[in-house]
Parts: structure tokens; C-alpha cells; sequence
């Protein structure tokens, strides 16, 4: 008796695992940081319906620049980012990195 329900509970779970890979996949999420003592500031969101995704990314570069990135993918066209880069390139006066003492 124990044998036969082991047995049966064992098909059961194999079987909600083979259900579970097949299910259908969809999602959403987003998420953002903007950080004013590091000046981290960077965002993203993804939407996923089936085999299609799309979302955007984007971040303060380290010389003064926004970068936007828009993407989508599908098992048709495969992964296509559109990339953009917003403002001038800067690096602030100061002094050089050649000119800084070094311990070793």
C-alpha cells in the first residue's frame, strides 16, 4: 500500500514539473536607482509575452552621457537593440591620473 502511494505521488510531481517548463511565459518588472552621494542613476524595464521581448535600459556614462537602449527579441528577428547617447562628453578638470603618486 505505502509502495502504490509513493508511487503515485511521485507521477504527480513529475507531472506538475513537465507542466511547469511548458507554461507560458510572462512577465513585467522595472526598476530604477538614482543615488545623489555617487551620482549612480540608471533604470530598466523588460516585458516578456511568449517569445517576445521587449524593454529599455539606460545610465549615466562616466564622461557626462545618457545612454538609452531600447531592445526587442522574438525567435524571428532575434535580439535588436537600438542604442542612443544623449549629451556631450565631458571629464572634469583636475588633475591627471599620470601626475598621482603611487604605494606600492
Amino acid at each position: 500500500m505505502f509502495k502504490t502511494i509513493a508511487l503515485v505521488l511521485c507521477l504527480a510531481v513529475a507531472i506538475l514539473a513537465i507542466e511547469d517548463y511548458y507554461s507560458y511565459p510572462k512577465y513585467k518588472y522595472e526598476y530604477g536607482v538614482k543615488d545623489l552621494h555617487t551620482h549612480d542613476h540608471k533604470s530598466q524595464w523588460e516585458h516578456r509575452d511568449g517569445d517576445h521581448v521587449k524593454g529599455q535600459y539606460t545610465l549615466d556614462e562616466a564622461d557626462g552621457t545618457h545612454r538609452i537602449v531600447d531592445y526587442s527579441s522574438d525567435h524571428k528577428t532575434g535580439f535588436q537593440p537600438h542604442v542612443q547617447r544623449k549629451g556631450h562628453a565631458h571629464h572634469p578638470h583636475g588633475e591627471s591620473y599620470a601626475n598621482i603618486h603611487q604605494h606600492y
